[in-house]
């Protein structure tokens, strides 16, 4: 997958960030973002945004009131995401990285909110295992992760997806709950050639 979105940034298409102009999807996150922030004062603590690609979601954590890390590892990506985040004015530490290999960038424990809007589920078995392994090793005792993943289907160089069954087997050690459709609708051409099927999963310690 890392070689489909190094071309995909090279050749500036990047459809998935349609998402942070479409309401449904927007209202969404922020639920799921109100609901681990409810009870609380900014700052909020630290946020690991896994696969960041451009940082939509890294620089909206951060306006939020986090103190955020984004990692990706497409260059074109990353170019992308540190002109967005001085356009906007805030602080998100921006690393070059495998999500699998969390340890060998010097991402360091502690973080209270792990965001992945769609990396777990285009990588193979080793790799999600090896992510859930990283995940667990940074995240802190009392962490949530929000993880974006379509439902499992055949397609072609695209994320063929994960389900919830091979989610609890990559992150053996943490509850697993279904939180529902992304509400993410996409060009009608698009959603008949991937039919993506957009879940989000909370993930908590048990």
């Amino acid at each position: 997958m890392s070689t489909f979105y190094r071309i995909a940034y090279r050749l500036d298409f990047h459809p998935w960030e349609d998402a942070a102009g479409h309401p449904p999807f927007v209202e969404k996150i922020a639920e799921l973002l109100d609901h681990e922030e409810n009870g609380r004062e900014p700052p909020y603590g630290r946020a690991l945004d896994v696969g960041t690609g451009s940082g939509i979601w890294a620089v909206e954590l951060a306006k939020r009131g986090w103190q955020v890390t984004g990692i990706d590892i497409v260059d074109g990506a990353l170019r992308r995401a540190r002109d967005r985040v001085q356009t906007a004015g805030v602080d998100v530490r921006l690393v070059h990285g495998d999500v699998a290999e969390l340890h060998a960038v010097g991402v360091e424990p502690g973080f209270r909110l792990v965001l992945d809007t769609g990396t777990f589920h285009g990588l193979d078995s080793a790799q999600r295992h090896a992510m859930g392994r990283e995940i667990s090793a940074v995240a802190a005792d009392d962490a949530t992760v929000l993880l974006l993943a379509w439902t499992p289907q055949r397609r072609g160089p695209l994320p063929r997806g994960v389900s919830y069954g091979e989610i609890e087997t990559a992150f053996p050690d943490w509850d697993v709950t279904d939180v529902g459709p992304t509400h993410f609708e996409a060009p009608k051409p698009v959603e008949l050639l991937m039919n993506p099927n957009e879940r989000w999963y909370r993930l908590r310690r048990e």
